[in-house]
Protein backbone atom coordinates (compact mmCIF):
# COMPACT_ATOMS: atom_id res chain seq x y z
CA UNK A 1 0.00 0.00 0.00
CA UNK A 2 1.30 3.41 -1.01
CA UNK A 3 -0.53 5.65 1.46
CA UNK A 4 -0.23 6.43 5.16
CA UNK A 5 -2.63 4.99 7.74
CA UNK A 6 -2.69 7.32 10.76
CA UNK A 7 -5.05 6.90 13.69
CA UNK A 8 -6.01 9.12 16.60
CA UNK A 9 -7.00 7.67 19.97
CA UNK A 10 -8.13 8.98 23.35
CA UNK A 11 -10.77 8.81 26.03
CA UNK A 12 -14.11 10.59 25.97
CA UNK A 13 -13.78 14.36 25.58
CA UNK A 14 -10.19 14.28 24.30
CA UNK A 15 -11.06 16.55 21.36
CA UNK A 16 -10.17 14.06 18.65
CA UNK A 17 -12.94 15.00 16.25
CA UNK A 18 -12.21 18.74 16.40
CA UNK A 19 -8.46 18.27 15.98
CA UNK A 20 -8.92 15.84 13.10
CA UNK A 21 -11.02 18.40 11.24
CA UNK A 22 -8.20 20.93 11.66
CA UNK A 23 -5.57 18.39 10.61
CA UNK A 24 -7.54 17.55 7.49
CA UNK A 25 -7.58 21.24 6.52
CA UNK A 26 -3.88 21.76 7.25
CA UNK A 27 -2.73 18.66 5.38
CA UNK A 28 -4.99 19.39 2.42
CA UNK A 29 -3.61 22.93 2.28
CA UNK A 30 -0.12 21.40 2.06
CA UNK A 31 -1.21 19.50 -1.04
CA UNK A 32 -1.74 16.08 0.51
CA UNK A 33 -4.62 13.85 -0.60
CA UNK A 34 -6.38 13.07 2.69
CA UNK A 35 -9.28 10.83 3.66
CA UNK A 36 -10.88 11.60 7.03
CA UNK A 37 -12.96 8.80 8.54
CA UNK A 38 -14.00 7.32 11.88
CA UNK A 39 -14.66 4.14 13.82
CA UNK A 40 -17.03 2.60 14.33
CA UNK A 41 -18.56 3.96 11.15
CA UNK A 42 -17.23 5.60 8.02
CA UNK A 43 -19.46 3.56 5.68
CA UNK A 44 -23.13 2.54 5.68
CA UNK A 45 -22.80 -0.94 7.23
CA UNK A 46 -20.37 0.18 9.92
CA UNK A 47 -22.47 3.25 10.76
CA UNK A 48 -25.45 0.96 11.35
CA UNK A 49 -23.32 -1.20 13.65
CA UNK A 50 -22.20 2.01 15.41
CA UNK A 51 -25.83 2.89 16.08
CA UNK A 52 -26.36 -0.52 17.71
CA UNK A 53 -23.19 -0.32 19.83
CA UNK A 54 -23.53 3.24 21.08
CA UNK A 55 -27.30 3.60 21.45
CA UNK A 56 -28.03 4.68 25.06
CA UNK A 57 -30.89 2.17 25.30
CA UNK A 58 -28.58 -0.83 24.72
CA UNK A 59 -27.21 -0.99 28.26
CA UNK A 60 -27.78 -4.77 28.38
CA UNK A 61 -25.15 -5.40 25.68
CA UNK A 62 -22.70 -8.10 26.83
CA UNK A 63 -19.02 -7.17 26.71
CA UNK A 64 -17.92 -9.85 24.24
CA UNK A 65 -20.83 -8.99 21.96
CA UNK A 66 -19.62 -5.41 22.08
CA UNK A 67 -16.04 -6.42 21.20
CA UNK A 68 -17.20 -8.57 18.28
CA UNK A 69 -19.42 -5.82 16.90
CA UNK A 70 -16.53 -3.35 16.94
CA UNK A 71 -14.35 -5.88 15.11
CA UNK A 72 -17.06 -6.51 12.51
CA UNK A 73 -17.52 -2.78 11.88
CA UNK A 74 -13.73 -2.42 11.63
CA UNK A 75 -13.43 -5.18 9.06
CA UNK A 76 -16.04 -3.76 6.72
CA UNK A 77 -14.67 -0.22 7.07
CA UNK A 78 -11.16 -1.39 6.22
CA UNK A 79 -12.14 -3.40 3.17
CA UNK A 80 -14.62 -0.91 1.76
CA UNK A 81 -12.94 2.42 2.54
CA UNK A 82 -9.51 2.44 4.20
CA UNK A 83 -7.53 -0.05 2.11
CA UNK A 84 -8.74 1.32 -1.25
CA UNK A 85 -7.71 4.83 -0.13
CA UNK A 86 -4.28 3.60 0.96
CA UNK A 87 -3.82 1.83 -2.37
CA UNK A 88 -4.52 5.17 -4.04
CA UNK A 89 -1.70 6.74 -2.02
CA UNK A 90 -3.88 8.80 0.29
CA UNK A 91 -3.25 9.78 3.89
CA UNK A 92 -6.01 8.12 5.88
CA UNK A 93 -6.79 9.89 9.15
CA UNK A 94 -9.02 7.66 11.27
CA UNK A 95 -10.75 8.66 14.50
CA UNK A 96 -10.18 5.48 16.56
CA UNK A 97 -9.01 2.03 15.48
CA UNK A 98 -7.82 -1.20 17.10
CA UNK A 99 -6.34 0.52 20.19
CA UNK A 100 -9.81 1.65 21.24
CA UNK A 101 -10.92 -1.98 21.38
CA UNK A 102 -7.83 -2.94 23.37
CA UNK A 103 -8.32 -0.15 25.90
CA UNK A 104 -12.12 -0.19 26.21
CA UNK A 105 -13.04 -3.85 25.78
CA UNK A 106 -9.72 -5.53 26.43
CA UNK A 107 -8.70 -3.67 29.57
CA UNK A 108 -11.68 -1.69 30.89
CA UNK A 109 -14.19 -4.51 30.25
CA UNK A 110 -11.69 -7.09 31.58
CA UNK A 111 -11.86 -9.35 28.52
CA UNK A 112 -8.09 -9.16 28.18
CA UNK A 113 -5.93 -7.08 25.84
CA UNK A 114 -4.41 -10.15 24.17
CA UNK A 115 -7.83 -11.77 23.70
CA UNK A 116 -9.31 -8.69 22.05
CA UNK A 117 -6.17 -8.28 19.96
CA UNK A 118 -6.68 -11.85 18.67
CA UNK A 119 -10.25 -11.07 17.58
CA UNK A 120 -9.05 -8.00 15.74
CA UNK A 121 -6.07 -9.67 14.10
CA UNK A 122 -8.62 -11.86 12.32
CA UNK A 123 -10.56 -8.74 11.29
CA UNK A 124 -7.70 -6.56 10.04
CA UNK A 125 -5.37 -9.17 8.46
CA UNK A 126 -2.25 -7.22 9.36
CA UNK A 127 -3.45 -3.77 8.29
CA UNK A 128 -2.13 -1.72 11.20
CA UNK A 129 -1.60 2.04 11.32
CA UNK A 130 1.99 3.22 10.90
CA UNK A 131 1.37 6.06 13.37
CA UNK A 132 -1.08 6.43 16.25
CA UNK A 133 -1.48 9.71 18.13
CA UNK A 134 -2.88 9.22 21.62
CA UNK A 135 -4.63 12.31 22.98
CA UNK A 136 -3.98 12.07 26.70
CA UNK A 137 -6.61 13.60 28.95
CA UNK A 138 -7.63 12.72 32.50
CA UNK A 139 -11.12 11.16 32.58
CA UNK A 140 -12.54 13.80 34.92
CA UNK A 141 -11.38 16.57 32.59
CA UNK A 142 -12.70 14.86 29.45
CA UNK A 143 -16.10 14.11 30.98
CA UNK A 144 -16.40 17.71 32.17
CA UNK A 145 -15.79 18.88 28.60
CA UNK A 146 -18.54 16.58 27.37
CA UNK A 147 -20.97 17.89 29.99
CA UNK A 148 -20.32 21.46 28.82
CA UNK A 149 -20.72 20.59 25.12
CA UNK A 150 -24.42 20.95 24.39
CA UNK A 151 -23.95 19.98 20.74
CA UNK A 152 -22.59 16.50 21.50
CA UNK A 153 -25.02 13.60 21.52
CA UNK A 154 -24.76 11.43 24.61
CA UNK A 155 -23.87 7.81 23.80
CA UNK A 156 -23.85 4.62 25.83
CA UNK A 157 -20.20 4.98 26.86
CA UNK A 158 -20.88 8.44 28.31
CA UNK A 159 -23.24 6.76 30.79
CA UNK A 160 -20.48 4.59 32.27
CA UNK A 161 -19.21 5.35 35.79
CA UNK A 162 -16.00 7.33 36.26
CA UNK A 163 -14.28 4.08 37.31
CA UNK A 164 -14.79 2.66 33.82
CA UNK A 165 -13.25 5.73 32.17
CA UNK A 166 -10.34 5.58 34.60
CA UNK A 167 -9.68 2.00 33.49
CA UNK A 168 -9.79 3.09 29.84
CA UNK A 169 -7.20 5.73 30.72
CA UNK A 170 -5.00 3.11 32.39
CA UNK A 171 -5.46 0.81 29.41
CA UNK A 172 -4.23 3.42 26.97
CA UNK A 173 -1.15 4.05 29.08
CA UNK A 174 -0.41 0.33 28.99
CA UNK A 175 -0.68 0.43 25.19
CA UNK A 176 1.77 3.33 25.02
CA UNK A 177 4.32 1.04 26.66
CA UNK A 178 3.31 -1.96 24.53
CA UNK A 179 3.59 -0.15 21.18
CA UNK A 180 6.23 2.60 21.65
CA UNK A 181 7.36 2.39 18.03
CA UNK A 182 3.87 3.32 16.79
CA UNK A 183 2.09 5.30 19.50
CA UNK A 184 2.89 8.89 20.46
CA UNK A 185 1.38 10.68 23.45
CA UNK A 186 0.04 14.21 23.03
CA UNK A 187 -1.14 16.27 25.99
CA UNK A 188 -4.82 16.87 25.11
CA UNK A 189 -5.43 19.14 28.10
CA UNK A 190 -3.64 21.94 26.26
CA UNK A 191 -5.49 24.49 24.11
CA UNK A 192 -6.96 22.89 21.01
CA UNK A 193 -4.66 24.91 18.73
CA UNK A 194 -1.58 23.59 20.52
CA UNK A 195 -2.85 20.01 20.31
CA UNK A 196 -3.46 20.48 16.58
CA UNK A 197 0.01 21.96 16.02
CA UNK A 198 1.69 19.13 17.93
CA UNK A 199 -0.26 16.48 16.04
CA UNK A 200 0.48 18.12 12.69
CA UNK A 201 4.22 18.23 13.47
CA UNK A 202 4.29 14.53 14.31
CA UNK A 203 2.36 13.60 11.17
CA UNK A 204 4.56 15.61 8.82
CA UNK A 205 7.69 14.24 10.48
CA UNK A 206 6.36 10.68 10.10
CA UNK A 207 5.48 11.14 6.44
CA UNK A 208 8.85 12.63 5.56
CA UNK A 209 10.67 9.88 7.44
CA UNK A 210 8.72 7.14 5.64
CA UNK A 211 9.21 8.77 2.24
CA UNK A 212 13.03 8.70 2.51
Amino acid sequence: MKGFFITVEGGEGAGKTTVLDHLFEKLTAQGYDVLLTREPGGISISEQIREIILHPDHTEMEKRTEALLYAAARRQHLIEKVIPALNEGKIVLCDRFIDSSLAYQGYARDIGIDEVFSINKFAIEGCMPSLTLYFDIRPEVGLKRIALNRNREQNRLDLEAIEFHQKVYEGYHMLLKKFPERMIRIDAEQHIDQVTDNAFTYIISHIKKEEK
